[in-house]
């Protein structure tokens, strides 16, 4: 153990010593949002990250910050802190907490506080934070304030040791002498939040021993990334725990919710299962992918012959699922994912530990191959059905024919179609083709996201949805922190070698589909701040006036007109091209589905794309 700098301020010898500990358990990434309180954090992680250790992120909005963190956590798989000083600001981060926690999201909060002895008295900015959060954090530490007498290194890296056994924790939780867990909440990967308490001064110059030991810590980093990329790209180990052993049988489906991964995708194939994947599943793909699965839940011959259902991910898009799942005559296996509720909405599924292997054993009954072959072949044939009804498609007759007048109809049908309003099916279809496996996609959680998972095809790529709580919060911060992390180089040697074990090019966009409603409720994080890269993002809305995915309730056939579009719709006369002109975005209002190709490919920057559609 490092003996403690000297210094005349505890707090900013402290605040350093805690950030390298954190770069040490994998932190690559910090967002920060300005405050007095916090103000030795905020100077320590500059101070690092021009030593090129970490990677800063400053935000304005705490609530922003806490998705932005989370997005870019979901896309590295690394723990994200955001900083943030004392009082309302610690509050601000909750939403983001919840969806961390509910999604299985490593989410840090280090919030600054006050000393202890100031909370009940009245003092300004100063509340009860330890707690904050509740059962949300599956951990939480409040640090006392340190002083002359406190000896930095060892209470630093006694915490820094219990925050990495929090964060290695397997499904089931750990237990950490003197850290307080909250509830079931210390079960896998989720947030935790460490609330440091710091008392004057606030900050000072950093001893010349912790400068020399950020230069050094800068350059072992640089090597971790090339051992992580390389790690990354060898075989992973095995788990000590027994894998699950399925047997194919027939009447059998996979389902796959939000998050589910290629896991879903394998085990299908492997089953000889029909493959039930949402659109934000990350499973959507591979030639047992049913992307009609709702309709043919509801069909006669198909959802009614299913017997038994596995679930991965967390399926929430539909009504058809959780209808099939409560079902008596079907047996329901959920595979828990850690730091996961178990997706059990009836409470009758056998859980399986998802942290174990799952294994397939037995060959494929006679009949599997006609089950899935049905599936397939009917989902393809109702999403072409589709497409015809809507005129997204002409028969293969009029595009292949002599005729000079077929082929000139075609032609004027083909101009027809540019020209025309662009519909809710044709904008999803529209930005799912677009997208690539070098790109990501982001769903907003509005109308377009059920649209879009009832009718875009099968398609391998990276595609991202906030479904812990399927709220509208920090949706676009979340998608600027997927597009931030997607797009950068690594660092380190090797870092300009697209060959080099698990390098990543700097390439891609990421697209957002958002409704008007989600993205005026978090129109703040259109703010990107000077001096930090701004990604290739394109923010795609659905302007239709308002929340018209409360059309689909009920109550929506018996309510007064004029009152349910007050209440429920809530139109907003918002001008956009004004909100994003006012942020430094590119704007773009599209007309017509020829104006939507275009303009997938016209924008450089961040770009706000306007799609105007019908109530």
């Amino acid at each position: 153990m490092t003996a403690s700098p000297r210094t005349d301020a505890p707090a900013s010898a402290f605040a350093a010593r805690f950030l390298r500990g954190l770069i040490g358990l994998g932190v690559r990434d910090l967002v920060l949002c300005p405050g007095s309180r916090s103000q030795a954090l905020a100077l320590a992680a500059a101070e690092f990250e021009r030593a090129g250790a970490l990677t800063l992120h400053v935000r304005i909005d705490e609530r922003g910050a806490g998705f932005l963190a989370l997005g870019l956590a979901v896309e590295t798989g690394r723990p994200v802190p955001v900083v943030m000083t004392s009082g309302t600001a610690v509050a601000e981060l909750h939403p983001a907490v919840l969806e961390a926690s509910h999604s299985g999201v490593a989410l840090l909060v280090l919030s600054a506080d006050r000393p202890a002895e100031l909370r009940g008295r009245g003092s300004n900015q100063t509340t009860v934070q330890p707690g904050m959060f509740g059962g949300a954090v599956r951990a939480e530490w409040d640090v006392p304030a340190p002083d002359a007498s406190t000896d930095i290194a060892g209470e630093v890296d006694a915490l820094v040791a219990e925050i990495a056994e929090v964060l290695a924790a397997p499904l089931g939780g750990a237990t950490v002498e003197g850290t307080t867990f909250a509830g079931a909440a210390a079960a896998g990967p989720g947030p935790l939040h460490v609330n440091l308490q710091f008392r004057e001064p606030l900050s000072g110059a950093l001893p010349a021993e912790e400068l020399r030991l950020l230069r050094e810590l800068a350059a072992a980093s640089d090597t971790a990334e090339s051992a992580a990329r390389a790690d990354a790209a060898a075989p992973t180990a095995s788990t000590d725990r027994a894998p699950l052993v399925l047997r194919p049988e027939p009447g059998t489906v996979v389902i796959a919710g939000a998050r589910a991964g290629e896991r879903a995708e394998r085990l299908a194939r492997e089953l000889g299962a029909p493959l039930l994947a949402e659109v934000s599943s990350g499973a959507r793909f591979g030639p047992n992918a049913v992307p009609a699965y709702r309709a043919l839940l509801d069909e006669p011959g198909f959802g009614d012959e299913i017997r038994r259902a596995i679930v991965l991910g967390q399926p929430t898009l539909s009504r058809q699922v959780p209808a099939l799942l409560g079902r008596a005559d079907v047996e329901t296996i959920v595979v828990r994912a850690a730091g996961r509720d178990a997706y059990d909405p009836h409470g009758t599924a056998r859980i399986l530990d998802g942290s174990a292997d799952i294994v397939v054993e037995g060959e494929l009954p006679a009949d599997t191959r006609a089950w899935i072959g049905r599936w397939v072949f009917a989902s393809r044939a109702l999403l072409e059905q589709r497409a015809e009804e809507a005129g997204a498609v002409d028969p293969p007759a009029a595009i292949d024919s002599t005729d000079y007048r077929e082929r000139a109809a075609f032609a004027r049908s083909q101009l027809e179609r540019m020209r025309r309003p662009v519909t809710r099916d044709e904008l999803v279809g529209a930005v799912w083709a677009a997208t690539w496996p070098h790109d990501r996609l982001v769903l907003a959680a509005s109308r377009l996201i059920r649209v879009a998972d009832d009718t875009v095809p099968g398609r391998r790529i990276r595609v991202h949805a906030n479904r812990g709580l399927a709220g509208i919060d920090g949706t676009i911060a979340t998608a600027l922190g997927i597009a931030t992390a997607s797009q950068r180089r690594p660092r380190g040697a090797g870092a300009d070698d697209p060959t080099a074990p698990g390098a990543r090019a700097a390439a891609g966009t990421t697209r957002l589909i958002i409704g008007d409603l989600a993205l005026l409720h978090d129109a703040g994080s259109l703010a990107l701040p000077a001096g930090e890269p701004h990604p290739r993002i394109q923010v795609i809305v659905g302007d239709d006036g308002g929340g018209t995915i409360f059309d689909g309730l009920e109550v929506a056939q018996s309510a007064d007109a004029q009152l349910f579009d007050r209440v429920q719709l809530t139109p907003q006369p918002v001008d956009l091209e004004a909100l994003a002109r006012a942020y430094g975005w590119e704007f773009r209002r599209v007309a017509n589905r020829g104006e939507l190709d275009e303009a997938f490919t016209a924008s450089s920057g961040p770009a706000l794309i306007a799609v105007p559609l019908t109530r």
